[in-house]
Protein backbone atom coordinates (compact mmCIF):
# COMPACT_ATOMS: atom_id res chain seq x y z
CA UNK A 1 0.00 0.00 0.00
CA UNK A 2 1.43 3.67 -0.51
CA UNK A 3 2.50 5.58 2.59
CA UNK A 4 -0.07 7.92 2.93
CA UNK A 5 2.54 10.02 5.68
CA UNK A 6 4.52 13.16 5.47
CA UNK A 7 7.15 13.31 3.23
CA UNK A 8 10.30 12.97 4.91
CA UNK A 9 13.99 13.16 3.71
CA UNK A 10 14.44 10.22 0.86
CA UNK A 11 17.38 8.42 2.76
CA UNK A 12 15.71 7.90 5.72
CA UNK A 13 11.98 7.16 4.17
CA UNK A 14 12.12 3.81 3.82
CA UNK A 15 13.03 3.62 7.16
CA UNK A 16 10.87 5.80 8.69
CA UNK A 17 7.75 4.84 7.28
CA UNK A 18 6.81 1.52 9.39
CA UNK A 19 7.59 4.36 12.33
CA UNK A 20 4.97 6.33 11.01
CA UNK A 21 2.47 3.91 10.37
CA UNK A 22 2.83 2.19 13.52
CA UNK A 23 1.59 5.19 16.01
CA UNK A 24 1.11 3.01 19.46
CA UNK A 25 4.02 1.71 21.06
CA UNK A 26 5.17 0.17 24.44
CA UNK A 27 7.88 1.44 26.49
CA UNK A 28 9.43 -0.59 29.38
CA UNK A 29 11.29 0.39 32.44
CA UNK A 30 12.49 -2.29 34.34
CA UNK A 31 15.46 -3.09 36.29
CA UNK A 32 17.28 -4.02 39.63
CA UNK A 33 15.25 -1.15 40.98
CA UNK A 34 12.15 -2.82 40.72
CA UNK A 35 13.27 -4.66 43.70
CA UNK A 36 12.88 -1.90 46.59
CA UNK A 37 9.67 -0.46 44.13
CA UNK A 38 12.10 2.83 43.10
CA UNK A 39 12.36 4.89 40.69
CA UNK A 40 15.03 4.39 38.06
CA UNK A 41 17.93 5.72 38.59
CA UNK A 42 17.10 9.22 40.07
CA UNK A 43 16.74 8.29 43.84
CA UNK A 44 20.76 7.95 43.74
CA UNK A 45 21.26 11.15 41.40
CA UNK A 46 19.15 13.79 42.90
CA UNK A 47 16.82 12.09 45.73
CA UNK A 48 14.94 14.80 46.58
CA UNK A 49 13.65 16.37 43.23
CA UNK A 50 13.12 12.30 42.57
CA UNK A 51 10.00 12.33 44.61
CA UNK A 52 8.58 15.30 43.65
CA UNK A 53 9.18 14.37 39.69
CA UNK A 54 7.72 11.13 39.76
CA UNK A 55 5.73 10.56 43.71
CA UNK A 56 7.63 7.72 45.00
CA UNK A 57 7.57 7.46 48.86
CA UNK A 58 10.47 5.07 48.41
CA UNK A 59 13.90 6.61 49.87
CA UNK A 60 17.39 4.28 49.49
CA UNK A 61 20.74 4.55 50.19
CA UNK A 62 23.00 4.82 47.18
CA UNK A 63 25.16 1.20 48.39
CA UNK A 64 21.38 -0.12 49.16
CA UNK A 65 20.59 0.68 45.31
CA UNK A 66 23.67 -0.81 43.87
CA UNK A 67 23.35 -3.62 45.96
CA UNK A 68 19.75 -5.00 44.38
CA UNK A 69 20.84 -6.63 41.57
CA UNK A 70 21.88 -9.52 44.10
CA UNK A 71 18.04 -9.62 45.03
CA UNK A 72 16.81 -9.68 41.05
CA UNK A 73 15.02 -12.93 40.44
CA UNK A 74 12.24 -11.91 38.56
CA UNK A 75 10.52 -15.85 37.65
CA UNK A 76 8.09 -14.71 36.41
CA UNK A 77 9.60 -12.78 33.33
CA UNK A 78 7.87 -14.28 30.17
CA UNK A 79 9.12 -12.41 26.74
CA UNK A 80 6.40 -13.94 24.84
CA UNK A 81 3.56 -13.19 27.19
CA UNK A 82 4.82 -9.60 27.26
CA UNK A 83 4.78 -9.33 23.46
CA UNK A 84 1.27 -10.65 23.56
CA UNK A 85 0.35 -7.91 25.72
CA UNK A 86 1.71 -5.21 24.13
CA UNK A 87 0.12 -6.81 20.96
CA UNK A 88 -3.16 -7.45 22.64
CA UNK A 89 -3.25 -3.50 23.63
CA UNK A 90 -3.32 -2.82 19.75
CA UNK A 91 0.83 -1.88 20.19
CA UNK A 92 2.84 -1.90 17.15
CA UNK A 93 6.80 -1.69 18.60
CA UNK A 94 8.45 -2.28 22.08
CA UNK A 95 11.03 -0.28 22.98
CA UNK A 96 13.20 -1.84 26.16
CA UNK A 97 15.54 -0.15 28.94
CA UNK A 98 19.12 -1.86 28.00
CA UNK A 99 20.69 0.47 30.38
CA UNK A 100 19.26 3.19 32.64
CA UNK A 101 21.34 5.89 34.05
CA UNK A 102 22.12 3.97 37.27
CA UNK A 103 24.34 1.67 34.43
CA UNK A 104 22.89 -1.82 35.29
CA UNK A 105 22.48 -3.58 31.92
CA UNK A 106 19.23 -5.91 31.34
CA UNK A 107 21.88 -7.80 28.52
CA UNK A 108 24.86 -9.36 28.96
CA UNK A 109 27.32 -6.26 28.39
CA UNK A 110 30.56 -6.15 27.88
CA UNK A 111 33.54 -4.82 29.70
CA UNK A 112 30.94 -4.78 33.51
CA UNK A 113 29.62 -7.38 36.21
CA UNK A 114 26.82 -5.02 36.61
CA UNK A 115 24.58 -6.51 34.71
CA UNK A 116 21.26 -9.49 34.59
CA UNK A 117 23.45 -12.82 34.00
CA UNK A 118 25.36 -11.51 36.75
CA UNK A 119 22.33 -12.14 39.36
CA UNK A 120 20.70 -14.71 40.58
CA UNK A 121 18.26 -14.95 37.41
CA UNK A 122 21.57 -14.84 35.55
CA UNK A 123 19.59 -14.95 32.00
CA UNK A 124 20.20 -12.74 28.84
CA UNK A 125 16.26 -10.23 29.35
CA UNK A 126 17.17 -8.08 26.43
CA UNK A 127 18.05 -11.47 24.00
CA UNK A 128 15.16 -13.50 25.25
CA UNK A 129 12.89 -10.14 24.16
CA UNK A 130 14.36 -9.87 20.99
CA UNK A 131 14.06 -13.62 20.31
CA UNK A 132 10.14 -12.99 21.29
CA UNK A 133 9.59 -9.96 19.15
CA UNK A 134 11.35 -11.33 16.44
CA UNK A 135 8.58 -14.82 16.81
CA UNK A 136 5.95 -12.09 16.74
CA UNK A 137 7.30 -10.04 13.91
CA UNK A 138 7.01 -7.06 16.75
CA UNK A 139 9.52 -4.37 15.92
CA UNK A 140 11.58 -4.04 18.74
CA UNK A 141 13.64 -0.99 20.38
CA UNK A 142 16.58 -0.59 23.10
CA UNK A 143 16.73 2.84 25.45
CA UNK A 144 19.79 3.41 26.31
CA UNK A 145 21.31 5.53 28.74
CA UNK A 146 24.75 7.62 28.15
CA UNK A 147 25.26 8.86 31.82
CA UNK A 148 26.35 5.60 33.85
CA UNK A 149 26.65 5.97 38.06
CA UNK A 150 28.25 2.65 37.79
CA UNK A 151 31.18 3.49 35.61
CA UNK A 152 34.66 4.89 37.07
CA UNK A 153 35.45 6.47 33.56
CA UNK A 154 31.88 8.60 33.36
CA UNK A 155 32.02 10.13 37.16
CA UNK A 156 34.38 9.75 40.11
CA UNK A 157 32.62 6.79 41.84
CA UNK A 158 34.47 7.17 45.02
CA UNK A 159 32.36 10.15 45.31
CA UNK A 160 28.37 9.69 45.93
CA UNK A 161 26.51 9.92 42.69
CA UNK A 162 24.38 13.09 43.94
CA UNK A 163 27.50 14.80 43.94
CA UNK A 164 28.78 13.95 39.95
CA UNK A 165 25.45 12.80 38.38
CA UNK A 166 26.09 14.99 34.96
CA UNK A 167 29.00 12.98 34.64
CA UNK A 168 32.65 14.64 34.47
CA UNK A 169 34.08 14.68 30.69
CA UNK A 170 37.17 16.60 32.12
CA UNK A 171 38.89 13.92 33.32
CA UNK A 172 41.27 11.60 31.49
CA UNK A 173 38.75 8.47 32.51
CA UNK A 174 36.46 9.73 30.61
CA UNK A 175 37.85 8.33 27.10
CA UNK A 176 37.42 5.38 28.57
CA UNK A 177 33.67 5.35 28.97
CA UNK A 178 33.31 6.24 25.25
CA UNK A 179 34.94 3.27 24.38
CA UNK A 180 32.66 1.16 26.82
CA UNK A 181 29.15 2.68 25.58
CA UNK A 182 30.50 1.92 21.70
CA UNK A 183 31.26 -1.87 23.33
CA UNK A 184 27.81 -1.68 24.71
CA UNK A 185 25.89 -0.36 21.10
CA UNK A 186 28.69 -2.55 18.55
CA UNK A 187 26.56 -6.10 20.80
CA UNK A 188 23.15 -4.35 21.18
CA UNK A 189 23.42 -4.04 17.08
CA UNK A 190 25.10 -7.32 16.38
CA UNK A 191 23.92 -9.92 18.62
CA UNK A 192 20.15 -9.17 19.06
CA UNK A 193 18.64 -9.28 15.78
CA UNK A 194 17.13 -6.31 14.14
CA UNK A 195 17.29 -3.29 16.06
CA UNK A 196 14.41 -0.86 15.07
CA UNK A 197 14.90 1.91 17.62
CA UNK A 198 17.70 3.66 19.89
CA UNK A 199 16.32 5.10 22.03
CA UNK A 200 18.64 7.66 23.87
CA UNK A 201 18.31 9.33 27.44
CA UNK A 202 21.22 11.73 27.54
CA UNK A 203 19.51 14.49 29.73
CA UNK A 204 21.20 17.24 28.07
CA UNK A 205 24.60 18.82 27.17
CA UNK A 206 24.70 15.75 24.60
CA UNK A 207 27.71 16.86 22.84
CA UNK A 208 30.41 15.81 25.82
CA UNK A 209 29.46 11.89 24.45
CA UNK A 210 30.81 12.74 20.98
CA UNK A 211 27.62 12.11 19.45
CA UNK A 212 28.76 12.22 15.69
CA UNK A 213 31.23 9.00 16.49
CA UNK A 214 28.37 7.38 17.79
CA UNK A 215 25.30 8.14 15.13
CA UNK A 216 28.17 7.09 12.43
CA UNK A 217 28.68 3.75 14.27
CA UNK A 218 25.10 3.21 14.16
CA UNK A 219 24.52 4.22 10.86
CA UNK A 220 27.07 1.92 9.78
CA UNK A 221 26.11 -1.39 11.55
CA UNK A 222 22.42 -0.92 11.26
CA UNK A 223 21.13 1.25 8.66
CA UNK A 224 17.69 1.33 9.31
CA UNK A 225 17.66 1.76 13.23
CA UNK A 226 15.96 5.01 13.52
CA UNK A 227 17.41 7.21 16.39
CA UNK A 228 15.66 9.65 18.72
CA UNK A 229 17.07 13.39 19.79
CA UNK A 230 18.71 12.94 23.17
CA UNK A 231 22.50 11.78 21.85
CA UNK A 232 22.79 14.84 19.31
CA UNK A 233 21.73 15.74 16.04
CA UNK A 234 21.09 13.60 12.44
CA UNK A 235 18.39 12.06 14.75
CA UNK A 236 15.16 10.64 13.06
CA UNK A 237 12.68 11.95 15.61
CA UNK A 238 12.13 14.26 18.36
CA UNK A 239 11.18 13.21 21.81
CA UNK A 240 8.93 15.28 24.33
CA UNK A 241 8.06 13.74 27.29
CA UNK A 242 4.56 13.38 29.29
CA UNK A 243 3.47 15.67 26.62
CA UNK A 244 2.43 16.67 23.36
CA UNK A 245 2.72 19.43 21.49
CA UNK A 246 -0.36 21.85 21.81
CA UNK A 247 -0.15 24.51 19.41
CA UNK A 248 0.43 22.98 16.12
CA UNK A 249 2.17 20.36 14.27
CA UNK A 250 5.98 19.79 15.21
CA UNK A 251 8.26 21.15 11.55
CA UNK A 252 11.90 20.70 11.10
CA UNK A 253 13.97 23.57 12.41
CA UNK A 254 17.55 22.65 10.61
CA UNK A 255 19.32 22.83 14.31
CA UNK A 256 20.49 20.66 16.98
CA UNK A 257 18.33 19.46 19.68
CA UNK A 258 18.19 22.46 22.29
CA UNK A 259 19.82 20.51 24.74
CA UNK A 260 22.76 19.94 22.82
CA UNK A 261 24.35 23.08 24.78
CA UNK A 262 26.22 23.30 28.25
CA UNK A 263 23.57 24.93 29.66
CA UNK A 264 21.31 21.85 30.25
CA UNK A 265 23.52 20.37 32.89
CA UNK A 266 24.05 23.91 34.32
CA UNK A 267 20.24 24.13 34.44
CA UNK A 268 19.80 20.85 36.29
CA UNK A 269 22.86 22.07 38.95
CA UNK A 270 20.89 25.31 39.53
CA UNK A 271 17.81 23.72 40.30
CA UNK A 272 19.23 21.07 42.83
CA UNK A 273 20.94 24.24 44.70
CA UNK A 274 17.69 26.20 44.79
CA UNK A 275 15.35 23.14 45.73
CA UNK A 276 17.62 23.09 49.06
CA UNK A 277 16.10 27.08 49.68
CA UNK A 278 12.60 26.67 51.42
CA UNK A 279 11.44 29.89 49.48
CA UNK A 280 12.01 28.41 45.82
CA UNK A 281 11.13 25.02 46.57
CA UNK A 282 7.69 25.51 46.19
CA UNK A 283 7.99 27.60 43.11
CA UNK A 284 10.07 24.38 41.79
CA UNK A 285 7.36 21.73 43.33
CA UNK A 286 4.95 24.05 40.87
CA UNK A 287 6.80 23.73 37.69
CA UNK A 288 7.43 19.95 38.58
CA UNK A 289 3.91 19.52 38.66
CA UNK A 290 3.13 21.44 35.50
CA UNK A 291 5.63 19.25 33.88
CA UNK A 292 3.48 16.27 34.77
CA UNK A 293 0.41 17.49 34.08
CA UNK A 294 1.93 18.22 30.24
CA UNK A 295 1.59 21.96 30.75
CA UNK A 296 5.29 22.60 30.94
CA UNK A 297 8.31 21.37 28.34
CA UNK A 298 11.55 21.92 29.32
CA UNK A 299 12.79 21.73 25.27
CA UNK A 300 10.55 23.91 23.02
CA UNK A 301 9.41 22.24 19.85
CA UNK A 302 8.93 24.28 16.92
CA UNK A 303 5.17 24.21 15.29
CA UNK A 304 3.15 25.09 12.84
CA UNK A 305 -0.83 25.12 12.09
CA UNK A 306 -0.22 22.90 9.19
CA UNK A 307 2.97 22.24 7.98
CA UNK A 308 3.58 21.21 4.44
CA UNK A 309 4.28 17.59 4.13
CA UNK A 310 8.12 18.16 3.85
CA UNK A 311 8.66 20.24 6.76
CA UNK A 312 6.72 17.75 9.29
CA UNK A 313 9.29 16.92 12.00
CA UNK A 314 8.37 13.00 13.43
CA UNK A 315 8.36 12.73 17.18
CA UNK A 316 6.85 10.86 19.81
CA UNK A 317 5.70 11.20 23.18
CA UNK A 318 6.64 8.74 25.71
CA UNK A 319 4.11 8.95 28.61
CA UNK A 320 3.75 6.90 31.94
CA UNK A 321 -0.02 5.58 33.24
CA UNK A 322 0.80 7.05 36.79
CA UNK A 323 3.68 8.98 37.90
CA UNK A 324 6.29 6.74 38.48
CA UNK A 325 8.65 5.09 35.01
CA UNK A 326 9.94 2.03 37.79
CA UNK A 327 7.23 0.02 39.16
CA UNK A 328 5.95 1.66 42.44
CA UNK A 329 3.92 -0.10 44.71
CA UNK A 330 2.80 2.91 46.37
CA UNK A 331 1.51 4.27 43.09
CA UNK A 332 -1.71 5.78 43.09
CA UNK A 333 -2.16 8.71 40.65
CA UNK A 334 -3.23 6.12 37.75
CA UNK A 335 -4.35 8.08 34.49
CA UNK A 336 -8.18 6.70 33.68
CA UNK A 337 -8.08 4.22 31.13
CA UNK A 338 -10.50 6.64 28.78
CA UNK A 339 -7.74 9.73 29.57
CA UNK A 340 -5.08 7.39 27.73
CA UNK A 341 -7.28 6.72 24.83
CA UNK A 342 -7.64 10.34 24.58
CA UNK A 343 -3.78 10.63 24.49
CA UNK A 344 -3.50 8.37 22.00
CA UNK A 345 -5.81 10.05 19.55
CA UNK A 346 -4.27 13.62 20.98
CA UNK A 347 -1.05 12.22 19.24
CA UNK A 348 -2.04 10.69 16.35
CA UNK A 349 -4.14 13.82 15.25
CA UNK A 350 -0.98 15.75 15.39
CA UNK A 351 1.14 13.07 13.65
CA UNK A 352 2.83 11.54 16.39
CA UNK A 353 3.35 8.29 18.20
CA UNK A 354 2.41 7.64 21.90
CA UNK A 355 5.01 5.01 23.30
CA UNK A 356 3.16 4.24 26.67
CA UNK A 357 5.25 3.31 29.67
CA UNK A 358 5.09 0.36 31.64
CA UNK A 359 7.11 -0.94 34.62
CA UNK A 360 7.30 -4.59 35.59
CA UNK A 361 7.04 -5.74 38.94
CA UNK A 362 10.32 -7.44 40.75
CA UNK A 363 9.81 -10.87 39.57
CA UNK A 364 9.02 -9.91 36.03
CA UNK A 365 4.78 -9.16 36.24
CA UNK A 366 3.18 -5.81 34.69
CA UNK A 367 0.93 -4.29 37.63
CA UNK A 368 -2.82 -5.07 37.49
CA UNK A 369 -3.33 -1.54 37.08
CA UNK A 370 -1.22 -1.43 33.88
CA UNK A 371 -3.09 -4.78 32.53
CA UNK A 372 -6.29 -2.91 32.83
CA UNK A 373 -5.02 0.15 30.69
CA UNK A 374 -3.34 -2.10 28.02
CA UNK A 375 -7.02 -4.27 27.96
CA UNK A 376 -8.89 -0.91 27.36
CA UNK A 377 -6.92 0.63 24.90
CA UNK A 378 -7.03 -2.78 22.78
CA UNK A 379 -11.00 -2.70 22.73
CA UNK A 380 -10.48 0.72 21.81
CA UNK A 381 -8.37 0.20 19.00
CA UNK A 382 -10.07 -3.76 17.66
CA UNK A 383 -12.97 -0.82 16.77
CA UNK A 384 -11.24 2.19 15.74
CA UNK A 385 -7.83 1.08 14.09
CA UNK A 386 -8.61 2.34 10.87
CA UNK A 387 -9.15 6.06 12.12
CA UNK A 388 -5.26 5.32 14.27
CA UNK A 389 -2.66 3.16 12.35
CA UNK A 390 -1.25 5.10 8.87
CA UNK A 391 -3.37 7.81 9.83
CA UNK A 392 -1.40 11.90 10.42
CA UNK A 393 -2.84 14.93 10.76
CA UNK A 394 -4.97 17.38 9.04
CA UNK A 395 -5.79 21.09 8.39
CA UNK A 396 -8.41 20.73 10.96
CA UNK A 397 -6.96 21.46 14.15
CA UNK A 398 -8.19 23.41 17.69
CA UNK A 399 -11.46 21.55 17.58
CA UNK A 400 -13.92 22.27 20.73
CA UNK A 401 -15.19 19.14 20.01
CA UNK A 402 -12.27 16.17 19.54
CA UNK A 403 -9.91 15.89 16.99
CA UNK A 404 -9.21 15.08 13.27
CA UNK A 405 -6.80 12.34 11.84
CA UNK A 406 -6.27 11.05 7.93
CA UNK A 407 -6.21 8.56 5.64
CA UNK A 408 -5.83 8.75 1.86
CA UNK A 409 -4.52 7.30 -1.32
CA UNK A 410 -1.76 9.39 -0.68
CA UNK A 411 -0.06 12.25 1.31
CA UNK A 412 0.82 15.14 -1.08
CA UNK A 413 2.80 18.05 -0.88
CA UNK A 414 1.36 21.66 -1.37
CA UNK A 415 3.04 22.17 -4.24
CA UNK A 416 1.28 18.53 -5.59
CA UNK A 417 -1.67 19.39 -3.99
CA UNK A 418 -2.30 22.31 -6.50
CA UNK A 419 -1.02 20.39 -9.34
CA UNK A 420 -2.67 16.86 -8.99
CA UNK A 421 -6.23 15.92 -10.02
CA UNK A 422 -8.79 15.47 -7.26
CA UNK A 423 -8.27 11.86 -5.48
CA UNK A 424 -10.16 10.25 -2.38
CA UNK A 425 -9.47 10.31 0.79
CA UNK A 426 -10.91 9.84 4.22
CA UNK A 427 -10.71 12.19 7.21
CA UNK A 428 -11.92 10.52 10.64
CA UNK A 429 -13.52 13.15 13.24
CA UNK A 430 -12.87 12.00 16.86
CA UNK A 431 -15.45 12.63 19.07
CA UNK A 432 -14.88 13.60 22.57
CA UNK A 433 -17.58 15.60 23.81
CA UNK A 434 -20.70 14.05 22.47
CA UNK A 435 -23.16 17.16 21.14
CA UNK A 436 -26.58 17.08 23.19
CA UNK A 437 -28.49 18.88 19.86
CA UNK A 438 -27.16 15.76 18.02
CA UNK A 439 -25.85 17.99 15.52
CA UNK A 440 -21.20 18.22 14.54
CA UNK A 441 -21.36 21.39 13.15
CA UNK A 442 -17.21 21.43 11.58
CA UNK A 443 -16.35 24.94 10.12
CA UNK A 444 -13.73 25.00 7.36
CA UNK A 445 -14.16 21.45 6.12
CA UNK A 446 -11.05 21.11 3.57
CA UNK A 447 -13.00 19.28 0.73
CA UNK A 448 -16.52 17.99 -0.44
CA UNK A 449 -17.96 14.92 1.36
CA UNK A 450 -19.03 12.22 -0.33
CA UNK A 451 -20.47 10.20 2.71
CA UNK A 452 -20.48 10.49 6.67
CA UNK A 453 -20.84 7.02 8.28
CA UNK A 454 -20.21 5.85 12.00
CA UNK A 455 -16.85 3.12 12.01
CA UNK A 456 -19.55 0.24 11.97
CA UNK A 457 -21.06 1.13 8.29
CA UNK A 458 -23.49 3.18 9.78
CA UNK A 459 -24.64 6.16 7.34
CA UNK A 460 -25.51 9.46 8.64
CA UNK A 461 -27.13 11.94 7.03
CA UNK A 462 -25.41 15.35 6.57
CA UNK A 463 -25.13 18.58 4.59
CA UNK A 464 -22.37 20.77 3.13
CA UNK A 465 -22.51 24.56 2.21
CA UNK A 466 -18.85 25.13 0.85
CA UNK A 467 -16.47 24.50 3.67
CA UNK A 468 -19.61 24.00 6.62
CA UNK A 469 -20.07 20.53 7.09
CA UNK A 470 -23.25 19.73 9.30
CA UNK A 471 -23.81 15.66 10.73
CA UNK A 472 -26.78 14.24 12.17
CA UNK A 473 -25.50 11.99 14.95
CA UNK A 474 -27.59 9.47 16.56
CA UNK A 475 -28.63 10.49 20.29
CA UNK A 476 -26.41 8.06 21.84
CA UNK A 477 -22.23 8.68 21.50
CA UNK A 478 -21.10 5.29 20.41
CA UNK A 479 -18.39 5.45 22.61
CA UNK A 480 -18.21 6.77 26.08
CA UNK A 481 -14.79 8.32 25.44
CA UNK A 482 -13.84 9.17 21.70
CA UNK A 483 -16.39 7.83 19.24
CA UNK A 484 -15.46 8.06 15.56
CA UNK A 485 -16.88 9.20 12.35
CA UNK A 486 -15.49 8.59 9.01
CA UNK A 487 -15.94 11.44 5.63
CA UNK A 488 -15.00 10.26 2.46
CA UNK A 489 -14.17 13.43 0.66
CA UNK A 490 -12.73 13.75 -3.03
Amino acid sequence: MESTLPQIGQARRPALDWYLQAKFGLFIHWGAYAVAGAEASWPIMTPDLSEVMFGTQVRIREADYAALPGRFNPVDFDAEAWVRIAQDAGMRYMVFTAKHHDGFCMFDAPGTDYKITNTPFGRDVCLELAQACAKAGMPLGFYYSPPDMHHPGYRDTRKPARKNWLGEPRRKEWGSYLDYMESHLRKLLSDYGPVKILWFDGLTSHAKYDPRRFHRLIRSLSPETLINDRLGDDYDFITPEQSFPGQGIPVRTGKPPAADSAGGDILFRTVTLLYKIPGARGWIRKQIQKMNEGALTLTPVQQEPYPDAERFQPWETCMTMGRSWGYNQHETDWKAPGKLVRNLVEVASRGGNYLLNVGPTERGAFPAQALERLAYAGKWLEKHSEAIYGCTYTPLQGLPWGRATRHGDRMATRQEERLAPPYSETFYLHVFDWPLSQKLDVSSFPGQASRVSLLNGEALAFTQTGPQLEIRLPAQAPDPDVSVLAVEIR
